[in-house]
């Protein structure tokens, strides 16, 4: 039997050996980080020197780097915080993440649709278009734009939005979860004024993830109790999953995971040459992403059909417990008869280019199946 081949790190990726090898040295040697005692002190250093080491793959000051449970709560942070600082109306990509989209709507501040062009890419004159009319009785602007789709990996023109934001004296929040560890990103060039990332989407643990604020924002208390992360986020520190953050943040190699970008091409080729719809094709995309459909064929059939051959993929974003359904991502570029057909396949930090050529072989025998058992119903059929 051929081993198995794991092609969905956009839903988590495994645990790189430097993190896992990070986490058990902390908690072998525990401490709390607000403790003054030696074992506080040296828990305190991991803490710090993870934060660096964050800081440094984004591009941004370690003391702008807060540590959360996840990407989740690190978007929710930004959310809550541009509502606190007075923002009434917030403008949110439609391929947000839900954790944006939810917790805008959360806030009860009125929430409107960033709309995206057939590739997936934000629709920059309407946001130009939309600001330039702005009512000062709805505070400072609020737009949240995704640096790199989970789904697509249809990368933003996140640079551009910003002087537009900018302009009309507003705060850009950008989720870099899907980006990080796989393109080069900087925050502070990029202009974002809150930015998001997660340790397990690069080889570090789940369970942990980090906002960077630039000097424009201003973060609300989200948790309350002690002073940790200088206030911004009570409760002791997670320093074993920070830890393992730190370690993964300073083994993602971006120009490393950019060979995949012909692996990826040339199996998007052949599916193109079967008749598959590439998604976000003519965009510039994450080098490790490819999602497709192909008509007829739908998403669940295709995943259950690849993990029966060793092969596992996703029909999409993974925080939907579990559930498969015809994404919005995709329905919001106009994609709607192929959404419940589409599957997303994405490489990582352990994928090889036979692990590309694996599933493509492992696909087109599964879709011949597929085809074969559709054939009888379509006899006789005028």
């Amino acid at each position: 039997m051929s081993r198995a081949v794991y092609l969905d790190y956009n839903a988590t990726a495994p645990v790189r050996p430097e993190a896992a090898a990070a986490v058990a040295r902390a908690l072998e040697a525990g401490g709390n980080p607000s403790s003054v005692h030696a074992a506080g002190r040296a828990a305190r250093a991991t803490v710090e020197q993870a934060r660096s080491a964050v800081a440094d793959l984004i591009a941004a000051p370690a003391s702008t780097v807060v540590f959360t449970s996840g990407g989740t709560e690190a978007n929710a942070l930004a959310v809550e915080s541009a509502v606190a600082a007075g923002a009434r109306r917030l403008i949110v990509s439609a391929i947000e993440h839900d954790s944006v989209l939810e917790s805008a709507r959360a806030t009860g501040a009125a929430v409107e649709v960033l709309p995206v062009d057939a590739d997936g890419v934000a629709d920059l004159a309407w946001l130009a278009e939309r600001l330039g009319r702005w009512d000062a009785a709805d505070g400072k602007p609020f737009v949240a734009l995704m640096l790199a789709n989970n789904e697509t990996g249809v990368i933003q023109p996140v640079k551009e939005a910003s002087e537009i934001v900018r302009a009309a004296d507003g705060w850009l929040h950008v989720d870099a979860i899907q980006a990080a560890g796989k393109i080069v990103i900087d925050s502070r060039g990029m202009g974002a004024d809150t930015l998001s990332v997660s340790a397990h989407k690069l080889g570090g643990p789940q369970g942990v993830g980090a906002l960077t604020f630039g000097p424009r924002a201003t973060l609300s208390r989200r948790l309350h109790g002690g002073g940790q992360e200088r206030g911004r986020r009570a409760g002791t520190e997670n320093v074993p999953g920070i830890a393992g953050f730190g370690a993964a943040a300073r083994a993602a190699n971006p120009r490393e995971l950019a060979a995949q970008a012909a692996w990826r091409d040339a199996v998007a080729a052949r599916l193109k040459a079967g008749g598959c719809t590439i998604m976000g094709e003519g965009a510039p995309r994450l080098p490790n992403t490819l999602c497709f459909a192909t008509p007829g064929f739908s998403s669940e059939l295709q995943v259950m059909g690849l993990d029966l051959t060793g092969v596992m993929v996703s029909a999409g974003s993974a925080c939907s417990s579990g559930k498969v359904k015809p994404s919005p991502v995709l329905i919001a570029m106009g994609q709607g008869d192929l959404a419940a057909c589409a599957i997303r396949v994405s490489g990582g930090w352990n994928t090889s280019e036979s692990d590309w050529n694996r599933f493509a072989e492992a696909w087109f025998e599964a879709h011949a199946r597929h085809a074969a058992r559709r054939a009888p119903a379509a006899v006789g059929v005028e």
